[in-house]
């Protein structure tokens, strides 16, 4: 355990200051907490500046990378055990998912250690109640999602700026956009830089080399990740390769399954399934109309990448700019927010709002007198009436 915590200590010492939105939405009071997200999004740093913040006396907390050779040798219980009688009160796991008994002994350790808190994280594709032991009725579950707009321009350039609700946009834009406005010269400019890399924090490591690596990161989650979590073999693994590669060449698309069955080699019920591994990966997002039965077979209605960033990295040829607006503005309301797709215009959000999206020519037409409609047009700094700024969507969190 000495060499945990020296490690945690060498960690601790090069650890950013820039924080991620959801360090402070978490209730840490709860005793077991876990946090899911994709590979990138910041887990492990959320983790390291929840233990340096919440105390000095280090020897109270300690983090652990569930895939450290410590873990050959001894197992979780026994770590729990000689933490605790030393006077441990917080244990911080990174990585649960890469630890082949890690449901049945965190059961076990919350059960026996009353007074021990509990925070891991694991892979988005993670589903707590499926593990050998249920942890749903034990566990808060919370879920790190791809930089936003705003949070990249605090880490990016470190411009802070407030978050704004869903209806407080719909109601004040032009008063917010004027007001960011007043501190951020051009946001369309900084906009146009977050579409092409600004997703990860890992960003700040060098743009460069940014969408190689985020491609490597996409490899990585679908031969490793979905192996330790899904049990998916090499062989398949490489199946849902080419329908990434297939939805990118395309997205958004509506996909005809028997088409796509046949052009991949893959039966329908797999083809399904690899759908839904894509989006608990965090790769691509599926949409339905409101009403739809969304079960375990069934079929999406559209389907887009992820993000703007995956866009660009997996698209063959130069990303179409109509591509990646829609692509944003799903990404960025989805995380708080019920997302369909509507009738009339692109999206039906909470059964309520509907948005057309496009570039600053796009007019109202194809939602004229739709009650709660909007038209969110990019290129413009400042909207008018029922026009908003398609950037000011990344002030959502």
């Amino acid at each position: 355990m000495e060499e945990l915590l020296l490690f945690q200590q060498i960690l601790l010492e090069g650890i950013s200051n820039k924080t991620r939105y959801l360090l402070d939405k978490i209730d840490w009071s709860n005793r077991l907490i876990a946090i899911k997200g994709a590979r990138g999004t910041g887990k492990t740093t959320l983790l390291l500046q929840r233990l340096g913040r919440q105390s000095s006396n280090n020897s109270e907390m300690l983090y652990a990378t569930l895939d450290d050779l410590y873990f050959l040798k001894s197992s979780l219980i026994d770590l729990a055990k000689e933490f605790t009688l030393n006077g441990g009160t917080h244990l911080f796991l990174d990585e649960v998912h890469k630890y082949p008994y890690w449901s049945r002994e965190l059961k076990l350790i919350y059960d026996r250690y009353p007074k021990l808190n509990i925070v891991f994280t694991s892979s988005s594709m993670l589903e707590i109640y499926k593990g050998e032991s249920d942890l749903s009725r034990r566990a808060v579950t919370y879920e790190l999602n791809e930089l936003s707009f705003r949070e990249f321009l605090e880490f990016g350039y470190d411009i802070e700026l407030p978050v704004f609700q869903l209806e407080e946009i719909l109601d004040h834009h032009q008063n917010i956009s004027r007001e960011i406005i007043q501190k951020l010269d051009s946001p369309v400019k900084y906009f146009q830089e977050y579409l092409q890399y600004g997703c990860y924090p890992y960003f700040q490591e060098g743009r460069e080399v940014y969408l190689g690596k985020l491609l490597r990161t996409a490899s990585l989650i679908i031969e490793t990740d979905m192996n330790v979590v899904e049990g998916i073999v090499y062989e398949d693994s490489l199946k849902i390769k080419k329908l990434l590669v297939a939805i990118a060449q395309s997205a958004p698309f509506t996909p005809n399954i028997s088409k796509l069955s046949e052009r991949l080699g893959m039966n329908r019920k797999f083809l399904i399934q690899a759908i839904r591994l894509l989006e608990s990966a965090h790769l691509i997002m599926q949409f339905f109309k409101p009403g739809k039965g969304i079960g375990t077979f069934t079929k999406p209605e559209k389907l887009y990448l992820n993000n703007p960033n995956l866009v660009v990295a997996l698209g063959e040829t130069k990303a179409e700019k109509g591509t990646l607006r829609e692509t944003f503005f799903a990404n960025q309301i989805r995380n708080f927010h019920q997302v369909n797709l509507a009738e009339k215009g692109d999206f039906l959000i909470d059964e309520k709002f509907i948005f057309e999206v496009g570039g600053k020519s796009k007019n109202n037409k194809q939602i004229q007198n739709i009650p709660n409609s909007f038209v969110v047009r990019d290129d413009i700094e400042v909207g008018v009436m029922n026009t908003i700024p398609l950037w000011l969507f990344g002030f959502l969190y």
